[in-house]
Parts: C-alpha cells; sequence; structure tokens
C-alpha cells in the first residue's frame, strides 16, 4: 500500500506541478534578455550617461532627458514619420492579405506552390528589397516615374519629399509582409468548418458575402493579433526608410529628416551623438507609443465585437 501511495503523490505533483516547469524557460529567458534590459534602459534614462560612462561617472538628471524630447522638433518630426508610414503600410497589408488569404483558400491548381510563393518576400534581405525599390523609385529612370508619365506626371523625386517617402517605403514594406500576414489568416481560414459554407451557397449567398459576413467575423481573433504585431512591427520601422534614403548619414533620414522613424532618430542619439541615456530615452518613449497604439488596437476590436454581439443578441429577440 505505501509504494501505492507514493507513486500517487508524486502523480499529484506532476500533474501540479509539471506544466509551470515546462514554461518556465519561456520567462527564465524573457527575465534575461527582455525584462532586465527593459529596467536597466529605464535606469539610463534617468542619466546623462554618454560613451564610456558607467553608473558611478554619470551624472543623474531624472526626467529631464523626458522633458527635453517631449519638447523637440527633430523627435516629433520621426513620430510624425513613423506614424504616417505605419497607416499607410498597415491598413492596405491587412486588407490585401485578407484577399490574398481568401484566394488562396479556394481549390486551385498548384495552391501549395502559390502558398509558399506569397512568402519569398518577407525571406528576402531587406537590403536586396531596397536596391531594387530604390531603382523603381528613381527620379530619372525609375519605373514608376516612366509609368506615371504616360499619365502627364511629371518625374518625382521619391527620396526628396515627406509624402514621396511615405509612399515608397510603405510599398516596399507592404510588399514584403503582406504574404506573411496573409499566411496567418490562411491558416486560421482552414480552420473553419466547410459545412457553414455549403449552408450559406444553399441559402443564396454569394462568395463575397460568404467572405465579409462569416468569414471576416470568424477571424476577429486572428485580426487582433495581426493587428498587434502589426503594429509593434510598423511603429519600429528601421531598415526599409535607412536603406531607401541612403546618402552620407542614412540615420538622419534626408538633409530635411523626410523619412526618419523613431528607430532612426534613436540610433542617431547613439551612434552619432554617443548619448546613452538619451537613446534610452527615446527607446522608453517609443515603447510606450507602441503599447498606446496596441491598447487601442485591442479595445477598437473589442468594441466591434461587442456590438457584433448585441446585434445578434437583437436579431435573436426579434425572432
Amino acid at each position: 500500500m505505501e509504494p501505492q501511495r507514493s507513486k500517487g503523490v508524486l502523480g499529484r505533483l506532476d500533474i501540479k506541478y509539471s506544466p509551470y516547469l515546462y514554461i518556465a524557460p519561456f520567462f527564465v529567458v524573457f527575465g534575461i534578455f527582455g525584462l532586465w534590459p527593459l529596467i536597466y534602459t529605464l535606469r539610463m534614462s534617468l542619466y546623462d550617461w554618454d560613451l564610456g560612462s558607467t553608473i558611478e561617472t554619470a551624472k543623474f538628471v531624472g526626467f529631464d532627458n523626458f522633458a527635453m524630447f517631449l519638447g523637440d522638433e527633430d523627435f516629433w518630426n520621426s513620430v510624425v514619420n513613423t506614424l504616417a508610414m505605419f497607416l499607410m503600410s498597415t491598413i492596405p497589408q491587412l486588407i490585401l492579405a485578407l484577399i490574398l488569404a481568401n484566394a488562396l483558400n479556394k481549390r486551385l491548381r498548384g495552391r501549395t506552390l502559390l502558398r509558399m510563393g506569397v512568402l519569398i518576400p518577407n525571406i528576402t534581405s531587406v537590403a536586396a528589397v531596397a536596391i531594387v525599390f530604390t531603382q523603381l523609385y528613381n527620379r530619372d529612370f525609375g519605373l514608376i516615374n516612366w509609368f506615371l508619365g504616360f499619365f502627364g506626371v511629371e518625374p518625382i523625386d521619391w527620396t526628396a519629399h515627406s509624402w514621396s517617402s511615405w509612399v515608397a517605403i510603405s510599398s516596399m514594406v507592404d510588399w514584403r509582409w503582406t504574404g506573411y500576414n496573409a499566411l496567418i489568416f490562411l491558416a486560421a481560414m482552414q480552420s473553419i468548418p466547410r459545412d457553414i459554407y455549403e449552408s450559406a451557397s444553399i441559402d443564396g449567398a454569394s462568395a463575397w458575402r460568404q467572405f465579409w459576413t462569416m468569414t471576416v467575423p470568424m477571424l476577429r481573433p486572428t485580426i487582433i493579433f495581426v493587428t498587434i504585431i502589426s503594429t509593434i512591427g510598423g511603429l519600429q520601422l528601421y531598415g526599409e526608410p535607412l536603406l531607401f534614403t541612403g546618402g552620407g548619414n542614412p540615420l538622419l533620414g534626408g538633409s530635411d529628416r523626410q523619412s526618419q522613424t523613431v528607430t532612426m532618430f534613436l540610433m542617431e542619439q547613439f551612434y552619432m551623438k554617443f548619448e546613452l541615456g538619451r537613446a534610452a530615452t527615446v527607446a522608453w518613449l517609443l515603447f510606450i507609443m507602441i503599447l498606446i497604439f496596441s491598447v487601442i488596437n485591442f479595445l477598437f476590436t473589442r468594441s466591434l465585437r461587442s456590438a457584433d454581439g448585441k446585434a445578434k443578441q437583437r436579431k435573436a429577440v426579434k425572432r
């Protein structure tokens, strides 16, 4: 009886504590490489900490760094550029990804090859993509200006203006990430039972109506996830504008900072001015900005979900 009792105790302990043991490696790694750097960066942001300083030699300034950047026109210019490129790239990207995923969910010839093909832009080097798009948007012999010339549009210097840089960089981001998001939506679409679509077809619902009234509402959790991930990535935009701008000081985003993002502004403080405390401050301001927009996206999508639920309740009551 005693061996069986001990075996039962070990079994209960295994059921109770083994899940925590399985997930512990993630939290250990996150604590070392995620949480601790975040706390250390916050500490650095409170000091006038330049390259070569230590905690003993750095001067404590409190929140002066935050106050300085909140009144800095160059910082706010980078925020405007970041938000503009984020909106111009993310909204079309998610819409195109939904439409593309719906098309790939159909019975097509070679659909496995097509599904693999949409991921090719994402695995392509950012440098290679930037070289191609720089040539496409070249002022003198770029394909985009050549095409616009048929409509009487004068050649545009895409890197010289804010709005043109936003358009060019946003198209680069869309080309790289639309296929990736489409595969996420496609994976979610695969879990929707086919019987629902068959019943809707029998009732006379068109394919387009099925997509907007059935597929999209069922994908709402996935849409929330993709939106938040795209928000995080869009507000951390760095490689594309850096390589597209080029020039002597690419971190400035052009002579008038027309395409400088917040991450490029952060790197300017670190690599050009060697101000580690100020770079840490910009990093925390970017973190707060990402957090705010992620919460806004979550609340907005949750309000849509609650509104949809109330509409269904009203229909049920009327019946």
